[in-house]
């Protein structure tokens, strides 16, 4: 990125947003205005990608809606987020998750979890 750019959007950058990665499952809650009024709603599902840098970073969530696959593609660094709250961790090998669009059923949600280990 341009380094003037990158000057200029520092203070636009949210600093809580960096903790979760591709492959959790995350709770993205939104501002809606709906005429005066203004809401919080919540699109759950898993983080299938990341990209882009700086003011610029974006990522998709993928979730299953009535047998049917939504996806959503959210600035990183949007007033409109109020925060992003990760469900699960995952261990993922790869940057992108895009073949899970490809699958169906309960395999569209499968993603080898983080375990916990109990050293005692």
């Amino acid at each position: 990125m341009n380094p003037i750019i990158g000057e200029i959007t520092k203070h636009q950058l949210q600093e809580n947003r960096k903790d979760f990665k591709v492959g959790d499952g995350v709770q993205v809650h939104t501002k809606v205005r709906e005429g005066d009024k203004e809401r919080v709603q919540v699109f759950a599902g898993i983080c299938i990608s990341r990209k882009g840098s700086g003011i610029h970073e974006s990522f998709t969530v993928r979730r299953i809606s009535y047998g049917e696959g939504v996806e959503k593609v959210f600035p990183v660094h949007s007033p409109n987020i109020t925060k992003v709250v990760v469900d699960r961790e995952s261990v993922v090998m790869r940057a992108k998750m895009y073949y899970l669009r490809d699958r169906i059923g309960k395999q569209a949600n499968k993603v080898k979890e983080k375990r916990l280990v109990d050293h005692t």
